[in-house]
Order: C-alpha cells, then structure tokens, then sequence
C-alpha cells in the first residue's frame, strides 16, 4: 500500500471501523472484501499512517452524571506567545475541557466543557478562567438539547487523499499561528 494515498478498499475498511470499531480482523475483512492477512496489513499501515488514530470506547455523559454541555469563548487579554502557552497550560489542566480550538474573529478561542451542574461550571468560569492572567473576556452558552453528534467522518473522501500530518507537525503549526 502506497503511505500517501488510500484506494477504494481502504475507505472500506475505515467507514467499517467508524460504525463499529471493536470488529475483529476476520470481521473487518469480510466486510471489505480481503483475507485477513490483507486486512490486518491495510489496517497496520493506515495505523502507523496516522489516519486510524485511536480506537476508544464512548462513554455516555449523561449517564455518568455529566449532564450539561456548555461552549466557552475566551478572548485573550494580549495576544503573545508567552500569554498563549499560558492559557495552553491553563485548559490543559482542567477535565471538563473536551474540545479546544483557536480561532479567528472576536474571540481567540472556543471550548467545549461537559461538566455535573450549574455550580461546577460556575466554580470554572469564576474561579478558573476569569481570575486568569492570560484571560480578558469569557462568554459561555449553555446547550439546551443536542441535535447530532458523531464522530464520523464523512467517507468517501478522494481515494488519492494524503494522510494528514503528525501531531507533533499539528501542534507546531498551532503554536505558530498562533503566535502570528
């Protein structure tokens, strides 16, 4: 297999793996059409590929009493290397951060948090983010309902897609735009 393309049966195997990622090779073959020692060698090289990151189990949130999800915009107070690390280090810490993203427009950065009850997030918004030194702004909103959420990528994608860089490569390039 070529390491900067996936070809029509590798999109097999991956939209396979995204419904149900607990498949065994045998299954997993017979679904794509291959041998198992065909599947298991695709599979090992979309895995050191970068392209299959993980395999994990999804929990349920609401019933492990996680019940409110909330988007966090956080504007920075000065926008410097330094001041970003700094908020970098700061989400880092905190568990109820399940997403982070920099962006561009009005706020620096959106967050998702998952988090027990109203008191829990305020103790993170009050005491966590706000008394930041790298923090200027924070506005939160509060999911009423869900009305999707999946984890699925959207397959297929072009047969001659590259694999997207490591992580190291990501984060480095993070740092440096977000530094710019």
């Amino acid at each position: 297999m070529q390491t900067s393309s996936i070809d029509e049966i590798d999109l097999r195997l991956l939209a396979a793996l995204q419904d149900e990622g607990r498949l065994t090779n045998f299954e997993l073959a017979e679904k794509a059409g291959l041998s198992p020692s065909q599947c298991s060698r695709r599979r090992a090289a979309l895995e050191a590929q970068g392209i299959i990151e993980a395999y994990r189990a999804c929990l349920s949130a609401e019933a492990l009493g996680l019940r409110i999800t909330v988007f966090v915009q956080v504007r920075l107070a000065a926008h410097s290397p330094d001041n970003s690390r700094r908020f970098q280090k700061l989400i880092d810490g905190l568990d109820a951060v399940q997403e982070a993203y920099s962006l561009t427009g009005e706020a620096d950065y959106l967050m998702k948090l998952i988090v027990p009850d109203l008191e829990r997030l305020s103790r993170i918004l009050n005491d966590v983010l706000l008394p930041h030194g790298s923090v200027a702004q924070v506005r939160s909103s509060i999911v009423l309902d869900r009305l999707k959420q999946t984890t699925k990528l959207p397959l297929p994608v072009k047969a001659s897609a590259a694999p997207r860089p490591a992580k190291r490569a990501q984060r480095s390039q993070r740092a440096t735009l977000r530094s710019s």
